[in-house]
């Protein structure tokens, strides 16, 4: 037994010495709860449920301050309120109870103040009467039946002797920041059994492509079971629509032992009004109250959806520091992105979206630099090699400061990056010089030149190929919107944006050119699962592309350069690095038109077409070249490793 289980056990024996406790197993006749007497909490019992006594026993212990009555109702007191414990500074509530079998699957909830029943907000694992009927037994098997006619709402559950994991990987190195490649995917619609078990079963699909890291969208429990996820209610809790928490674990092994990163994306912005932690202080319309230890009472910016966490309080970010610790510690994750974190913020910018409070959100704001940087160090000391990816969108200058200390910003290129692929160049411009850190004023020093994730494609924004097929500019014969040039122009596309250094994202099935509308039974519902485009030569053949320049990517060092030179706003755009280990030209014309262009080379001589294996005889420094639209190429002065 460890000295804190021998602390814990001393410290209910004298608190039963000292007042009169109710026996944990009896319920109050009736039916309500009563308020006993203050004392101190044990000695090492965690937020949520505490196993003692070999899981015979648990201690309860609930953050609510101001309650007038606690109480936990459960499988274990037959949903009859057992009385809990306030502690002396009024901020939590606890009790034992015994006589548990530890092979017992137990549900329970708190009983607040008489009349509001909530589940626990530390939940590993919640019970929705409403949902669970809709998950198949062949994602979630065995799951527990909801404690029907006992109560409603939510309820928590927890099990002693929970089948433990047995990691095959026990410690991994993520692959290095500056060679970051993210596969983001949405295992709804990616598997149709939408489980973590047949996604185990396609990484080498995955695995193939070339990218050294997995970004999910939020697997926590989220309202519902149909959801892109960002609508959180328990933060603590694995969502069962997609299978088992070891059947996770199983998925993060899997990916570790490919090499592969997994990276979860996580909403502790907002919570939505089935949270226990938005009811437990609400007001008569549901949303927080004044008196709330957790969240605002007003909306601070323009993107507001459902209810924001105030991180200035000691409570929220107890709280959120807790949840990064969990999913780190025990799902053995990587990383983080953090959804909406330009919103950590109490500067009022304003509820309604126009320019100007757009403008005023993403103003330089220093307290939230100070906050992310307190929650960055945090993550980094339990893993120095921890991902933290921010969905900020500020000033160039705050994002610079998160990119100095090892952070990373989203860096949203779709809107040029589709009218580059389309073959416009004007109204938006086609220019994608924001792949470069530089445009940002960032230093080309420590860990600022890896800052940014540049992508084309996200969760959030249309697909490349079908704004090609619906949308793309035409010249006599050659026609974007035919599928055989959109997806050669997507082939382009990726040829930059893997060429520019640091880390870069794709969205799923991206290098298969997916070209079903982000629109499509509505923006976040479920979209076509379409693999037979695995078997579709042109298809195939942008994702061989994207495998060549994912895996040079990775591979050289000359990709991940701070010596760099590019033209990236005219039709013919060229990018050319500089490295002792390579020298690499890439060269291409997005117009709809052939096109002449100077293009310099670092030196002459032979120089290799990675892409297709030709050389091209460099004789001039300046070398004139006549490019047919849609034509591309990644020179090199000797062979990359592909």
């Amino acid at each position: 037994m460890t000295k804190n289980m021998y602390l814990v056990l001393l410290g209910i024996l004298l608190i039963s010495l000292a007042s009169c406790k109710k026996s944990p197993n009896s319920g109050n006749d009736t039916g309500k709860t009563t308020t006993v007497t203050s004392t101190t909490i044990p000695s090492g019992a965690g937020d949520g449920v505490t196993f003692i006594n070999s899981g015979k026993s648990v201690i309860f212990n609930l953050y609510a301050p101001g309650k007038t009555s606690v109480a936990v109702i459960g499988d274990f007191n037959n949903w009859t309120p057992t009385a809990m414990t306030k502690t002396t500074d009024g901020t939590r509530w606890w009790v034992q109870i015994d006589n548990l079998d530890p092979n017992t699957e137990y549900s329970y909830q708190y009983y607040i103040d008489g009349s509001l029943k909530v589940a626990d907000p530390y939940s590993h694992k919640v019970l929705d009467p409403a949902n669970d009927p809709s998950i198949p037994t062949s994602v979630y098997p065995n799951l527990k039946a909801y404690p029907t006619g006992k109560t409603t709402g939510e309820v928590s559950d927890f099990y002693a002797n929970d089948p433990a994991y047995s990691w095959q990987v026990t410690s991994f190195t993520p692959p290095a920041q500056k060679n970051l490649v993210v596969y983001e995917l949405l295992v709804r619609d990616f598997v149709a059994t939408h489980s973590y078990q047949t996604l185990t079963d396609t990484l080498n699909y995955i695995a193939r492509l070339g990218v050294n890291a997995i970004e999910l969208l939020p697997v926590n429990e989220f309202e519902g079971n149909d959801s892109w996820g960002y609508n959180s209610n328990f933060m603590f809790a694995l969502d069962k629509y997609y299978g088992t928490p070891n059947a996770y674990k199983a998925f993060i092994d899997a990916c570790h032992q490919r090499g592969i990163a997994v990276i979860q994306d996580i909403v502790l912005e907002d919570q939505f009004g089935s949270s226990p932690m938005v009811q437990m202080y609400a007001t008569s319309t549901g949303s927080p109250a004044a008196n709330s230890p957790w969240f605002d009472q007003n909306i601070l910016h323009p993107d507001a959806v459902g209810y924001q966490l105030n991180h200035s309080l000691p409570a929220t970010q107890y709280f959120t520091e807790n949840v990064m610790k969990y999913w780190m510690q025990e799902y053995h994750i990587d990383g983080f992105r953090f959804d909406e974190a330009k919103g950590y913020t109490q500067v009022n910018s304003g509820s309604t979206s126009t320019d100007a409070t757009e403008a005023a959100w993403a103003a330089y704001d220093a307290t939230r630099v100070a906050l992310w940087t307190k929650y960055n160090a945090y993550m980094k000391s339990l893993n120095p090699n921890f991902y933290v990816i921010l969905e900020m969108f500020s000033a160039n200058q705050e994002e610079a400061a998160y990119a100095s200390q090892g952070m990373m910003c989203w860096t949203n290129l779709s809107t040029p990056g589709e009218q580059a692929t389309m073959g416009y160049p004007t109204n938006p411009s086609w220019d994608i010089s924001g792949l470069f850190y530089d445009q940002y004023g960032f230093p080309a020093n420590g860990t600022s030149p890896y800052g940014l994730v540049a992508y084309f494609e996200s969760h959030d924004q249309e697909r490349l190929q079908f704004k090609n097929g619906a949308y793309g500019n035409s010249s006599g014969s050659y026609n974007v919107q035919t599928l055989t040039t959109g997806l050669q122009r997507d082939a382009m596309g990726a040829a930059f944006m893997f060429s520019s250094p640091g880390p870069k994202m794709v969205w799923q099935f991206g290098e298969l050119g997916y070209d079903i509308s982000i629109n499509q039974n509505g923006r976040t519902g479920d979209k076509p699962i379409l693999w037979n485009y695995n078997t579709d030569p042109n298809r195939l053949a942008l994702y061989s592309v994207y495998q060549k320049m994912i895996n040079m990517k990775i591979k050289n060092p000359v990709f991940a350069t701070t010596n760099f030179s590019y033209s990236l706003i005219g039709a013919v755009k060229t990018i050319q690095l500089l490295d002792p280990t390579a020298d690499v030209e890439v060269v291409g014309n997005f117009d709809v038109v052939s096109n002449t262009a100077i293009v310099s080379f670092p030196a002459t001589g032979i120089w290799i077409d990675n892409l297709t294996g030709t050389t091209y005889n460099v004789t001039s420094a300046n070398m004139t070249m006549t490019l047919a639209p849609g034509e591309y190429h990644v020179y090199s002065n000797v062979a990359l490793k592909h």
